[in-house]
């Protein structure tokens, strides 16, 4: 007959910890899988990713107010050759990318198709960020985010130990 044990800490309480752990660790391990490339993004979500990086940030920290992308350097720096050159244009104009990056898109210069390596953009900031804030990588933003949670159990250790003994539940001999 299994014996039931009676915890000092609810059981719900448990529950959402260990929900909330697991939670957590997916979200990490989901940022961590698409930093490395494991998970694919569709390509004008690269394209817009690497513009905002390569362009638009260090214009931001060198506090511009306006600066230029050539489609033909973001295409040769993304090895895209051939026929992605219109995504990469479609990609540098969309709403999504201006208004994610406070951009304005004053000038278009190249051939009037718009679609070809020749491009360029100049955009101008419209938002009032003069930098762009630090970036935190995910595993830094959840230090210390349990640690009120395991001092009321008595440490990290110490609920380590009560989960390992916790384990397998114990028999009893009949």
């Amino acid at each position: 007959m299994d014996s039931l044990r009676i915890f000092s800490v609810p059981t719900w309480f448990t529950i959402t910890v260990r929900f909330s752990l697991c939670y957590c660790l997916s979200i990490l391990c989901y940022s961590g899988y698409a930093k490395l490339g494991l998970i694919r993004m569709k390509m004008a979500d690269k394209i817009r990713s690497y513009g905002e990086e390569k362009y638009v940030v260090p214009a931001r920290q060198q506090r511009l107010h306006r600066f230029s992308i050539r489609v033909g350097d973001v295409v040769r720096e993304l090895e895209l050759n051939g026929p992605r050159v219109p995504a990469v244009c479609s990609a540098l104009q969309t709403r999504e990318f201006l208004r994610s990056n406070g951009l304005k898109l004053v000038d278009m210069s190249g051939p009037k198709s718009g679609q070809s390596t020749t491009v360029v953009y100049t955009y101008e900031f419209t938002d009032t960020k003069q930098s762009s804030p630090p970036t935190e990588d995910s595993w830094s933003r959840m230090r210390g985010s349990l640690k009120d949670v395991f001092a009321d159990m008595g440490g990290g250790e110490a609920y380590l130990r009560s989960e390992r003994s916790n384990f397998h539940p114990i028999k009893e001999n009949d």
